[in-house]
C-alpha cells in the first residue's frame, strides 16, 4: 500500500511514521521545512519570547529579595536570535529531517504548494506527481484575516519575529490565546498594550473565574482591555496604523505604532483543491468522522486542518490514529476529553475537562478552590496571586474538570489530566503524598476540600482551609 501525507507537522509526521510502521510505503510532502508551526513559527519560539519577557518581568520583585540592579533593557534583535535557535534545535540538534527518513519514510521538503489534482494524485507546482492509494491531510492551519478594510496593515504573530525595533504602543485584536500571549509578552518588554475584543470577555472558552481574574492581572499590569468591541478597519497613516472600532454605537479610533491581529487560526484545506476532488470543507476545516476520515473514504485528515482540536499534542495523536486507519482500515477513534491545554501569559493559565458551565449542565457538581496565597511555594517565589480548581461530579466523585491561573500552571494541569485519564476518585487524588514546597500541591489542597465537602475520606482540616491565628 502507498501512502502520501500532506504536511510535516506534528500530524503529518506522526502519520507518516505510524503508517510506515504498519508497512506502507510513505511519502511525506512538506511545502517549507518538517516540524510545522509548532516547531518552526509558533509555539517553540513564541514560549521562548514568554520566557524572555518573564524574566524581564521579575526584575519588579527583586526588591522583594532584598536584590539591587538596574533594570534589563531588551536587546530586541537578540531576543529573537534565541527565539530562532530553539526553532532550529530539533533540526540542528535533533536532525529532524534526518531521523523521519532513517525511520523510511520519503520526507520531501521545500515541495511548495501541492494541490490535488485528482482524488488519488497530488501535484507540486514543478510538475511533480504522487499518486497514492490512500492520503493523509495535515496541512494546518493559519493566522486568520477578518474581512474589513485594511486587515493587511495588521502583523501576526508570525511577525512578530520580524520586528526591527519594539514598537512603543500596539493594539492586538483578538482576546483568545494568542492574542492574550501576544499581550502579554510585549507588555512584559514594556510597550503600551490595547487589547481589543468582540466578545464580552478575555478567552471566551475558558472558565469564567480564569477569564475574569486574567483579565483583572492583564488590568493591574497597565493593559488596557477593551471588549464588546467590533473593529471595523484599519489605516496605515505614515509610520501609524489607525485601528477604527465601534463600542457602544459610537465610534472611535486607536492610535498605535502597530497593529496585531490574533482572530482565529482557518485551516488551509482549502489551499490544496481538496474541495475540488470532492472532499468535504466545513468553514475551511476538512470534515471528518469518528475515524479522521473525510468524506471520501481513502483520505484521511488530522490536526490543525481538521479543527477539531488545534493542539499539538491532539494532532500527534489524530495524526497516529489517521497513519492506522489509512493502511489497516477505520478501526480506531480519537477521543478528546482529556486534552490538557495551557497559555503562556503573565499570569499563566491551563485548563482540562469541562468548565464550571459546562460541567454544571451535564452534572450534579461540587466545586473547590485553593488559592495560591494560601500555599507556601507561590508566596516564597513571589507570585502568591493565582488559583487552582476542581470540579467533581458528585455521583462518580470524578473530576470532569480543571482550571489554574498563575506560575506553572500549564505544569500542574498535566498532573490533574494525567489523574482524569486514570479515572481516579476526588478522594484517592486527596490521598496523593505530593512534594513540598510546590505549586501541584494545590491539586491536593483542593481534592481534600472536595473529598470533605462530600464526605469521604476521613480529610483533616488543611492549611487553605484554616484561618488567621
Amino acid at each position: 500500500m502507498r501512502v502520501v501525507v500532506l504536511g510535516a507537522g506534528p500530524a503529518g509526521i506522526s502519520a507518516a511514521v505510524q503508517a510506515r510502521e504498519l508497512g506502507a510505503e510513505v511519502t511525506l510532502l512538506e511545502k517549507d521545512k518538517a516540524g510545522g508551526t509548532s516547531l518552526n513559527r509558533g509555539p517553540a519560539p513564541v514560549r521562548t519570547l514568554a520566557r524572555a519577557a518573564r524574566l524581564a518581568r521579575d526584575w519588579h520583585s527583586w526588591e522583594t529579595f532584598g536584590l539591587r540592579g538596574p533594570a534589563p533593557v531588551v536587546d530586541l534583535r537578540a531576543t529573537l536570535d534565541n527565539a530562532e535557535r530553539v526553532a532550529r534545535y530539533a533540526h540542528e540538534r535533533k536532525h529532524l529531517a534526518d531521523q523521519i527518513r532513517g525511520l523510511g519514510v520519503d520526507l520531501v521538503e521545500h515541495a511548495g504548494e501541492v494541490r490535488f489534482v485528482d482524488p488519488h494524485t497530488v501535484a507540486a507546482e514543478d510538475g511533480r506527481t504522487w499518486t497514492a492509494d490512500r492520503i493523509v491531510i495535515a496541512v494546518g492551519g493559519r493566522p486568520g484575516r477578518p474581512p474589513i478594510p485594511g486587515a493587511g496593515h495588521a502583523l501576526t504573530f508570525e511577525d512578530l519575529r520580524t520586528l526591527e525595533e519594539l514598537p512603543g504602543d500596539v493594539c492586538v485584536i483578538g482576546c483568545s490565546d494568542t492574542g492574550c500571549q501576544l499581550a502579554s509578552i510585549l507588555a512584559d518588554f514594556g510597550c503600551r498594550v490595547r487589547l481589543v475584543e468582540h466578545a464580552p470577555r478575555l478567552v471566551g472558552r475558558a472558565d469564567a473565574e480564569v477569564s475574569a481574574a486574567l483579565e483583572g492581572a492583564f488590568r493591574h499590569r497597565g493593559i488596557e482591555v477593551l471588549t464588546g468591541v467590533d473593529v471595523r478597519g484599519l489605516d496605515a497613516r505614515g509610520s501609524r496604523v489607525h485601528v477604527t472600532c465601534a463600542v457602544n454605537g459610537s465610534s472611535t479610533v486607536l492610535d498605535v505604532d502597530t497593529a496585531f491581529l490574533a482572530v482565529g487560526w482557518p485551516g488551509n484545506g482549502d489551499l490544496i483543491g481538496a474541495a475540488g476532488v470532492g472532499v468535504t470543507l466545513q468553514r475551511g476545516y476538512v470534515a471528518i468522522d469518528e475515524f479522521q476520515r473525510t468524506s471520501l473514504p481513502h483520505v484521511f485528515a488530522a490536526g490543525d486542518a481538521d479543527g477539531t482540536s488545534m493542539l499539538v499534542a491532539s494532532a500527534r495523536m489524530e495524526g497516529r490514529v489517521a497513519g492506522e486507519n489509512a493502511v489497516l482500515g477505520p478501526r480506531r477513534r480519537v477521543v478528546h476529553e482529556v486534552v490538557p491545554a495551557g497559555s503562556f501569559t503573565d499570569p499563566e493559565y491551563a485548563s482540562v475537562g469541562l468548565t464550571e458551565e459546562q460541567a454544571a449542565a451535564r452534572y450534579e457538581c461540587a466545586v473547590a478552590v485553593v488559592r495560591y496565597e494560601d500555599l507556601l511555594r507561590p508566596v516564597a517565589d513571589g507570585h502568591p496571586t493565582g488559583f487552582c480548581k476542581l470540579i467533581v461530579d458528585r455521583v462518580s466523585r470524578q473530576v470532569v474538570g480543571a482550571h489554574v491561573l498563575g506560575e506553572y500552571s500549564a505544569e500542574v494541569i498535566q498532573m490533574v489530566a494525567a489523574c482524569m485519564a486514570a479515572g481516579m476518585r476526588v478522594e484517592q487524588i486527596a490521598e496523593m503524598q505530593l512534594a513540598f514546597p510546590t505549586f501541584t500541591e494545590a491539586v491536593g489542597m483542593v481534592a481534600q476540600q472536595l473529598a470533605r465537602s462530600l464526605g469521604v475520606g476521613t480529610m483533616p482540616l488543611v492549611w487553605s482551609s484554616l484561618g488567621p491565628s
